[in-house]
């Protein structure tokens, strides 16, 4: 009974790897030319020029293949280089604009005293009123 709790997964694993190894060896195509072979990417249609070197297979990608790869190398180089640009000028931008609106010291401290003394006056209204209670409360207890 619990040789097939392991048996079953194991052989959806195998099934699964053997699909994946099929689909990946059935990918290329590979086709004997004079020079050497042509490998086809059946899935992307990108063809590379093959030759065999010391028994193993060296490929190269076709001449308009490696011309498209290199422009699109270039323009996402370019791409890259006008991000850079444009997130340097929004940085600046953003910390110029903070340090602007930023109090100085001055008004910093100036705002500070006006609170101070605000606070000040507010607790001293408070005693006032607890002093007046308690007034109050001794005067009606007698």
């Amino acid at each position: 009974m619990r040789l097939q709790y392991i048996l079953i997964p194991a052989a959806l694993v195998s099934l699964i790897a053997a699909s994946a190894w099929s689909e990946e060896t059935d990918r290329y195509k590979l086709e004997k030319s004079t020079n050497g072979y042509v490998r086809m990417d059946t899935q992307t249609g990108a063809m590379s020029i093959c030759e065999e070197r010391a028994g193993q297979l060296v490929c190269k990608m076709a001449a308009d293949e490696r011309a498209a790869f290199q422009d699109e190398v270039d323009r996402l180089q370019t791409s890259m280089k006008a991000m850079d640009e444009r997130v340097t000028r929004l940085e600046n931008s953003l910390s110029a604009r903070l340090e602007s609106k930023l109090p100085s010291e001055e008004d910093f401290n100036k705002t500070m005293s006006y609170m101070e003394r605000f606070l000040r006056g507010f607790m001293g209204i408070v005693k006032d009123m607890e002093k007046d209670d308690g007034a109050q409360l001794n005067s009606q207890k007698t």
